[in-house]
């Protein structure tokens, strides 16, 4: 079966920055915020102080990867010109997206080179409390005056948006603002990562649903990446993350749904391996074998226009 990680991370340098301060690595796979914490951000076997295209591209040739989309994020350090280049000397390989800090004065002229210059046809917002921007800036509505220019950009370029909005209860959690903006721009492609970064409990289980439901439009997809790590403190196979797949599922159906690894923070989080982030999905009977197909790489060509 043909395949496509749809989320993942390059990092040539860690240079992370949030509320916690700004994040670099000591060695070994692990990272130190400027509070003091230390953490794995890198599986020792992937690399040191960096997770380069190379280690990334033989993960992917080892577990049968053809292909992966290379997502920014707060969390690693915005690697932009990074993700670039090395998209450009693999580009069977690699899709990269890009990201601009919205507060930056020059975010509109930024995004703007990178849309036109450097030809991306991906831009990833992390907006996110806990390691994006709204981490370590002030709230600010996703449908609102902040981001409407930069998203209006991307809409014009004709390139994919991909949100992370963060967890349900937090400020950045802001499915109506999405649904709005899908609405405005009807003709957009938009991914929302983590499945909405869902919580257990009956209450916001039940705000899980209504917000698929609210988000159930066609020219929005939902990327299924880091959900074992995120959603409940589990071992594979994670029933918990299979649980809210398969109530996804009976909403929008297979084929908005799309698989990604979210490598490398979320498998050193999860303490699996790349092909059990592949494998808990594959044999959990949530799918069929067509089905797959579609999670595993049609939805992420239609969504990234990669056909």
């Amino acid at each position: 079966m043909k395949k496509i990680d749809a989320h993942c991370h390059l990092l040539e340098v860690i240079a992370g920055f949030s509320s916690r301060g700004e994040l670099r690595g000591v060695g070994g796979g692990k990272a130190r915020w400027a509070d003091g914490e230390v953490f794995t951000l890198i599986p020792p076997e992937f690399g040191d102080r960096a997770f380069t295209a190379d280690s990334l591209a033989a993960a992917m040739e080892k577990n049968g990867i053809g292909k992966a989309v290379l997502l920014e994020g707060g969390l690693y350090g915005f690697q932009n010109e990074y993700s670039l280049d090395e998209a450009q000397k693999r580009p069977d390989m690699f899709v990269p997206a890009v990201t601009v800090d919205p507060y930056c004065k020059n975010a509109q002229s930024l995004l703007e080179r990178f849309l036109t210059e450097r030809k991306a046809t991906i831009v990833k917002f992390e907006v996110s409390n806990g390691a994006g921007l709204m981490s370590y800036h002030t709230s600010f509505a996703l449908d609102g005056p902040l981001v409407a220019d930069l998203f209006a950009a991307v809409h014009s370029a004709g390139a994919a948006l991909t949100l992370d909005i963060g967890a349900y209860g937090t400020e950045s959690h802001q499915p109506q603002a999405v649904a709005a903006v899908a609405k405005r721009y009807p003709d957009m492609r938009i991914v929302v990562c983590h499945l909405l970064l869902p919580n257990t409990g009956p209450e916001s289980e039940k705000t899980f649903r209504e917000e698929i439901e609210l988000l159930k439009l066609p020219n929005v997809w939902f990327d299924l990446a880091a959900l074992p790590c995120f959603v409940a403190p589990e071992k594979y196979p994670y029933p918990t993350a299979l649980k809210f797949i398969a109530e996804a599922r009976k909403i929008t159906g297979a084929k908005k749904l799309i698989w990604g690894s979210d490598i490398p923070y979320a498998l050193a989080l999860a303490g699996c391996n790349y092909g059990q982030s592949m494998r808990y999905i594959e044999e959990s009977g949530l799918f069929t074998d067509a089905e797959l197909e579609d999670v595993f790489c049609h939805n992420a060509e239609d969504a990234y226009a990669l056909r």
